[in-house]
This record gives C-alpha cells, structure tokens and sequence, in this order.
C-alpha cells in the first residue's frame, strides 16, 4: 500500500460543530449549550444529543472560525472558562480533522444558578 494517498479530503461544517461540541463537553465550569436565538434575551439550554446547534462554523479559503454559546456555571472565572473552551477546541479540531483554524468566539449566553 502507497504512503501517500492521491486526492482532497472536504470536512463538512456539520462535521466541525460535532467535533467542537464534543470537545465543549469536558470542559470545566460549561453547563451546556445555548440556542442560537434568544430573541427574548433567555439562553435555551440544549440537551448533549444537541450541541451542534450551539456551535456556529464559518468556513472561508484561509481556513474556519468557530463561534460557540455557552452557559457556564455560576461562581466560575469566566476568563478561565472561556480560554479552556477556546484550547479544547483548537486541539480537537487540529488533532481530528486537521483543519486550519482562524480562531474560536466563545460567547456566554447565560450563567446557570444552583437552586
């Protein structure tokens, strides 16, 4: 068998959400996932079946940007949060599926207080 396989490999960008949103998974302080519209200005939480829908990609000739809703936990850095987010990320993305990555945006929708 050739080391070296003739042809291009195309990742689709639902392909990309999955990854990132498996990778958001495991990070400390994010609950879960936000809906992409909160018209009313209250962050849907998404089941884990659905992550996807939290991760926005855009694709361009340079490479992707990820944009990604969280809710996080009340009481946690949101600083700390968001930079383990944007590394889990990365790594997930550059270890899989080898994409060139522009960055990440990680936007917190919302902070989920214990009752």
């Amino acid at each position: 068998m050739a080391d070296t396989v003739r042809g291009d490999v195309h990742v689709s960008n639902d392909v990309l959400a999955d990854l990132a949103g498996n990778a958001i998974q495991n990070c400390y302080g994010v609950v879960g996932m936000a809906a992409p519209s909160t018209a009313d200005g209250i962050a849907n939480l998404l089941p884990r079946s659905r992550w996807r829908r939290g991760v926005h990609v855009e694709a361009t000739e340079e490479g992707v940007r990820i944009i990604v809703d969280v809710i996080i936990e009340y009481g946690t850095n949101l600083n700390v949060v968001s930079q383990n987010v944007v590394e889990a990320v990365t790594f997930a993305l550059g270890e899989y599926a080898c994409v060139p990555l522009l960055g990440v945006d990680v936007r917190v929708k919302g902070v989920k207080v214990p009752r």
